[in-house]
């Protein structure tokens, strides 16, 4: 039996126009496209709270007014501090330099006093969170020290040390170190059973453990405690500066107090908000870096 032997016949290849008509253009974007959206975006960040400060600042001025009962106006903060506003980088010697150098001198002191107890608290977390002893008897007590005041630690750092400097690094120190230690300790109790499985398994030493289990686990937890204690420092070092004296932002509060300059007050506050928050943002862009972006925002 013979079957017919099969015929193909050559397609005619579509018309260019009608190729170009089905398949979709897809346009790429362009340099002054992307400028737009991130200048877009931007003005989504910046603009509200800038218009929410200028409210602020307006219902400021019409509850105040121009009489200067006590507290004054932004117009009157103005004209009062206008050279403190436009000059913060003076250094007359002494006390008498600009608003810059007051917070400089107050952010070395937190730096070294934060360092510290960042260091202490990582070590000290992770020994109350992986021994179910530790645990046991530490945590207590650091729940009693943690909800101590600022403050009532100066007179003992004073007692101690005899110093204002390092009676000032004390109180960072032992305000931050907190949070530092209760976050690390939960971050270490939350890694998840598979993870120490696969140590076992792997039969990884102890040094190899912290570093390629245990660290990179806990980093959301140890950044949140870290945040934490960076806003903590910020506000112990403001505090005891009133009380110790010296070049910084808290005595700069309390002398211009003592001078009744509210309007100087006002600046400096601003300062220290301001600086308050580029920390806590800078904390927490380190901890995205490091977590590659599971740190807590």
């Amino acid at each position: 039996m013979t079957y017919p032997k099969p015929s193909f016949t050559q397609a005619t290849p579509a018309p260019a126009a009608t190729v170009a008509a089905v398949t979709p253009v897809m346009a790429k974007p362009t340099a002054l496209s992307e400028l737009g959206r991130r200048a877009k975006a931007a003005a989504g960040v910046v603009i509200p709270p800038l218009l929410t400060l200028l409210v602020l600042l307006g219902l400021w001025q019409l509850m105040v007014g121009d009489s200067y009962t006590g507290l004054p106006s932004p117009k009157q903060v103005w004209l009062e501090s206008k050279d403190l506003i436009l000059h913060p980088f003076y250094d007359h010697g002494g006390v008498d330099k600009g608003l810059f150098w007051h917070v400089f001198t107050s952010l070395k002191r937190v730096g070294i006093g934060f360092s510290i107890s960042a260091v202490c608290g990582i070590l000290l977390g992770v020994f109350v969170g992986s021994n179910r002893w530790a645990h046991r008897g530490l945590d207590p007590i650091f729940q009693v020290l943690r909800t101590v005041p600022p403050l009532a630690w100066l007179p003992i750092s004073l007692a101690a040390f005899h110093q204002a400097q390092p009676s000032a690094l004390f109180v960072i120190f032992v305000t931050a170190i907190w949070p530092i230690i209760i976050n690390t300790a939960v971050g270490v109790r939350n890694i998840p059973g598979d993870y120490v499985n696969v140590a076992k398994v792997l039969r990884l030493s102890p040094i190899e453990y912290f570093f390629k289990i245990l660290l990179p686990a806990t980093t959301p937890y140890i950044f949140t405690g870290l945040r934490i204690g960076i806003g903590m420092s910020w506000l112990a070092i403001v505090a005891s500066e009133m009380l110790l004296g010296g070049v910084g932002i808290g005595f700069f509060i309390w002398d211009q107090y003592n001078a009744s300059r509210i309007a100087d007050i006002i600046v400096a506050l601003a300062w220290v908000g301001m600086t308050g928050f580029f920390l806590d943002r800078l904390v927490a862009l380190v901890g995205h870096f490091v977590s590659r972006g599971s740190a807590a925002s």
